[in-house]
C-alpha cells in the first residue's frame, strides 16, 4: 500500500509539473496584458518532441546519448527524498536533503559534459557558465537547508518540514533559497527561459544539440526539478500539515495544501521575472552572494535561537 502511494505521489508529481510552468507562463502574459500560449503547452511541447526523429551528431560519445537518461533519472531519484504529501511517502532511510543536492550535482556534472561533447562553441559555452552559477548556488542552499535542519535536529526532508515552524531565521533561510530556485529553474534575473540568443542563454545553450525523445527527457527533467525547489521552499514558508500518518484522508488533504504551496510560488515566481530584468553574467556573482550573506545570516540567527 506504501509503496503504492508512493508511486502514485511521484506519479502526480512528474504529471503535474509541465502544468506548473504552463502556470508561470500565464500569470506572465497576465501581467504583461497579453494572451499568451495555452496553459497546457508545455505538454504539447514533450509531445511533439517524443515524436520526432532524433538527430546526433557523429562527434558526440557515450556522454551525449546517455546524458538525457541520467538527469531524468537522478531527478526522479531527487523526487523520493521530498516532503511533497506526505513525510510517511518519501524514503527517509535511503539519505536526507544532501543526497537530494548530490543528486541534482549529478545531473548537472553529465549534462554539463554533454555541452562540451558535442563540440559545439555555444554547448561549451553555456556549460561554463551553468558550473560557474553552481559554484554559488550549492553553498547558499547547503547552508539554507542547514537552518531548517538545525530546528528540526534531521537533515532529512520530511522531518524538517514536519518539526520546522514560522521563524525569523526561517523567513531569513527562505529568502536566500528563493533566490537559488531563480538560478536553478533558470529564471529571470539569473537567465531567460523565454529567449534563444545564443549569447545570453546559460541552461538551453547546454540543450541545442538534443532533438527528438532525448530533448524531451531532458525537458521533462527539468520541469520536475522545479517543482523540487519550489517543494522544498514551501515546505520552509508554509510547513503544514504535511504529516506522517499515511490515512488517505491526511494525504489528500496535504496534496490539496501541497498544491496551494505551488500555485503560491508559481506566482511569486511569475511578479518577480516580470518586475526584473535579466543581469549580466558578472552580475550574477552579486546577486548570488547577496544570497550566500542571507543563508550566512540566517544560520547566525538560528544559533541565537530565533
Amino acid at each position: 500500500m506504501k509503496a503504492s502511494l508512493l508511486l502514485l505521489q511521484a506519479g502526480f508529481a512528474v504529471l503535474g509539473a509541465p502544468l506548473v510552468s504552463g502556470f508561470i507562463r500565464k500569470v506572465k502574459n497576465a501581467l504583461r496584458m497579453r494572451r499568451g500560449a495555452p496553459l497546457g503547452q508545455p505538454y504539447y511541447n514533450i509531445v511533439k518532441c517524443m515524436a520526432k526523429e532524433e538527430v546526433v551528431s557523429e562527434a558526440t560519445s557515450w556522454i551525449f546519448r546517455w546524458t538525457p537518461s541520467i538527469v531524468l533519472g537522478s531527478t526522479l531519484a531527487a523526487l523520493m527524498f521530498v516532503p511533497v504529501f506526505s513525510f510517511s511517502l518519501s524514503a527517509p532511510g535511503m539519505g536526507d536533503v544532501l543526497t537530494l543536492f548530490f543528486l541534482f550535482s549529478l545531473g548537472r556534472f553529465f549534462l554539463a559534459l554533454a555541452g562540451l561533447d558535442a563540440g559545439s562553441a555555444f554547448g561549451g559555452m553555456g556549460s561554463s557558465r551553468e558550473m560557474f552559477i553552481a559554484s554559488f548556488v550549492e553553498p547558499v542552499a547547503i547552508l539554507s537547508v542547514a537552518v531548517v535542519a538545525g530546528h528540526s535536529a534531521s537533515p532529512q526532508g520530511g522531518l524538517m518540514a514536519c518539526s520546522m515552524g514560522m521563524s525569523f531565521s526561517g523567513m531569513v533561510a527562505a529568502a536566500a533559497l528563493f533566490m537559488v530556485v531563480l538560478a536553478e529553474t533558470s529564471r529571470i534575473p539569473v537567465d531567460n527561459q523565454e529567449t534563444h540568443l545564443e549569447l545570453t542563454m546559460i541552461h538551453e545553450a547546454m540543450l541545442l544539440e538534443y532533438s527528438g525523445p532525448s530533448l524531451a527527457m531532458l525537458e521533462t527533467a527539468a520541469h520536475t526539478k522545479q517543482l523540487i525547489w519550489f517543494s522544498l521552499l514551501g515546505a520552509i514558508l508554509w510547513p503544514w500539515p504535511v504529516g506522517s500518518s499515511a490515512a488517505l484522508s491526511d494525504i489528500a488533504a496535504a496534496a490539496a495544501f501541497f498544491v496551494l504551496k505551488i500555485i503560491l510560488c508559481a506566482v511569486i515566481v511569475g511578479l518577480t521575472e516580470v518586475s526584473l530584468a535579466k543581469m549580466r553574467l558578472f552580475r550574477v556573482a552579486d546577486f548570488l552572494g547577496l544570497a550566500f550573506l542571507f543563508s550566512v545570516l540566517a544560520l547566525v540567527i538560528s544559533g541565537l535561537g530565533y
